[in-house]
C-alpha cells in the first residue's frame, strides 16, 4: 500500500501507467538533467522507474509522483531514497526532487517537500534527513535552504560514482533534524495536510 500525501495545491500519488513514459520525457530534457551525468536513455529510464517501484516495495515510502490537480498530471517527482552508495554521513535517507520545466519557479517542489518531511518525521518517526547534489546546482540548494536544512564546508563530499575530476564530482551535504523541523515547523506555521489515504499496488 502506498500513502498518498497531500497539500493546499499538490497532490504526491503511487505511480499509474502512463507514469513512465512522462518521466522519460522529463528525465531526456537536457535542462532538467543538467546536473547529472547525462540524459536517460528510454532503457535507462525505465531501469529507474523499475527500482522507484522496488524501493516502495521494500521500504514503504519512496519517489512518489507529483501532481498539480488540473494542471499537471505528471509534475515530476519528490520523495525520500535510502542513499545507496558509502559516505561519511550514510546509512542515509535522503529527499529529492525532480521537476518537469512547466513547474520551474511556482514553489511546487518546496511545497511538495515540506509535505514529504511532515510524512516523514510525523509518521515514518525519521530522526534525520539528508539531501545532497553538485555544488553547482544552486536552484536545488535554495530549495533545501527554504527547507530548513543546513550545510558546513568540511561534509562536501565527491560522488563516489563519479570519477575524480568529473565537473559534477563535488556534492553539497544538507542535513535537517526532527526537533530542528519541528521548530521550523512551528515558527513557519505550515498547514496541516489534507488526509492522507492508502492506494494498493500499482506497478509504474
Amino acid at each position: 500500500m502506498v500513502t498518498e500525501l497531500r497539500h493546499s495545491r499538490i497532490l504526491l500519488r503511487p505511480w499509474r501507467a502512463g507514469d513512465a513514459a512522462a518521466c522519460a520525457a522529463m528525465t531526456a530534457d537536457p535542462e532538467v538533467m543538467r546536473y547529472f551525468p547525462s540524459v536517460l536513455s528510454p532503457a535507462d529510464n525505465a531501469l529507474l522507474v523499475r527500482r522507484i517501484d522496488e524501493h516502495f516495495n521494500e521500504h514503504g515510502y519512496g519517489l512518489w509522483v507529483l501532481e498539480i490537480p488540473g494542471e499537471l498530471e505528471f509534475a515530476g517527482f519528490v520523495g525520500l531514497l535510502r542513499v545507496a552508495f558509502e559516505a561519511h554521513f550514510t546509512p542515509a535517507v535522503e529527499i529529492g526532487w525532480r521537476l518537469v520545466p512547466a513547474a520551474w519557479g511556482k514553489g511546487y517542489a518546496t511545497e511538495a517537500a515540506q509535505t514529504v518531511l511532515r510524512h516523514a518525521f510525523n509518521v515514518l518517526g525519521m530522526k534525520e534527513i539528508v539531501s545532497f547534489t553538485t555544488a553547482g546546482n544552486k536552484r536545488s540548494q535554495a530549495v533545501m535552504r527554504r527547507l530548513g536544512m543546513y550545510t558546513r564546508a568540511e561534509e562536501n563530499f565527491e560522488h563516489p560514482r563519479l570519477p575524480t575530476g568529473h565537473p559534477l564530482c563535488v556534492h553539497v551535504l544538507y542535513r535537517l533534524r526532527r526537533e530542528q523541523w519541528l521548530l521550523q515547523a512551528a515558527y513557519d506555521g505550515f498547514e496541516q495536510p489534507l488526509p492522507v489515504r492508502t492506494s494498493g499496488p500499482r506497478g509504474p
